[in-house]
């Protein structure tokens, strides 16, 4: 049973956002499993990325569902006495009713949910769901070809699908919540030191809190872009208001299962 709570508060090892070969990870759960193991780790979720209605080669599909429920069963039996296994999704919210709030996902016998935003609609075409979480260069081409170079509709209707999806619910932990932000500073360099750029993720992080949620701290880009989603100018918000806080590395690879988790306590347990 999953229980926030205990997780977060005792000394143990945890990551509960995971990534394996049901979706865009590098490796098998198995794989992740014993490299948990390995580094000490003794709470373990693994998290793919949820079918989807519209195209994406990162998202599981319907029916690799069931082979998933059953390979964490296996891996239960295997390693259950040495490390705690959760059965998890990370779901894309995509529009109204398409999203962790569906009911295909709330029948589920999920331990818990990650809700996430990786798509906004096309500027000129709002039935096109464009991906704005992958690699610059590719979000550049995008820019151009499905947003008119106009990067604040972008964040901004980032930011709103994530109010929506907040305001749906079916979900118990927030996925990185500001991500648009490294594509979007990449495209306008100071975008997020504009105050409009901040009242919005005030306003989702006040948002997250009305609904009770759990906020991801995701540390998967430390390493490489020396910065977390959320921000780490955030933090200090997250500490004051005492939010509910979880430090997952978001692991494409089992060697970074823990990368960043560390520092990224480190740095909010001084504030």
């Amino acid at each position: 049973m999953f229980d926030y709570k205990r997780i977060t508060q005792s000394t143990d090892l945890y990551n509960l956002h995971t990534h394996t070969q049901f979706c865009d990870g590098h490796a098998t759960m198995e794989e992740f499993v014993t490299e948990a193991i390995d580094q000490g780790i003794t709470h373990l979720g693994f998290t793919p990325h949820s079918p989807i209605s519209v195209e994406s080669p990162c998202n599981m599909s319907l029916e690799s569902v069931p082979t998933y429920f059953d390979e964490v069963k296996r891996l239960r039996k295997l390693y259950g006495d040495r490390i705690t296994l959760y059965t998890s999704m990370e779901i894309d919210y995509v529009s109204v009713g398409d999203g962790p709030a569906n009911d295909y996902f709330k029948q589920l016998p999920l331990d818990y949910r990650i809700g996430s935003v990786h798509f906004i609609p096309a500027i000129d075409n709002p039935s096109v769901m464009v991906d704005v979480d992958g690699k610059f260069p590719d979000f550049k081409v995008r820019m151009g070809k499905y947003f008119n170079g106009d990067i604040e509709y972008v964040v901004k209707t980032f930011f709103s699908q994530m109010m929506a999806m907040v305001d749906e619910g079916g979900f118990d932990i927030v996925g990185h919540m500001d991500k648009i932000g490294f594509n979007a500073s990449q495209y306008s360099e100071d975008i997020e030191e504009e105050p409009w750029y901040d009242n919005l993720v005030i306003d989702l992080f006040e948002n997250i809190m009305d609904h009770h949620l759990i906020i991801e701290v995701n540390t998967k880009a430390w390493l490489q872009r020396n910065r977390f989603y959320p921000n780490l100018k955030y933090f200090g918000m997250l500490k004051r208001f005492n939010a509910p806080v979880v430090f997952n590395s978001d692991a494409h690879y089992p060697t970074l299962l823990n990368s960043g988790r560390i520092e990224a306590m480190n740095l909010f347990n001084v504030l």
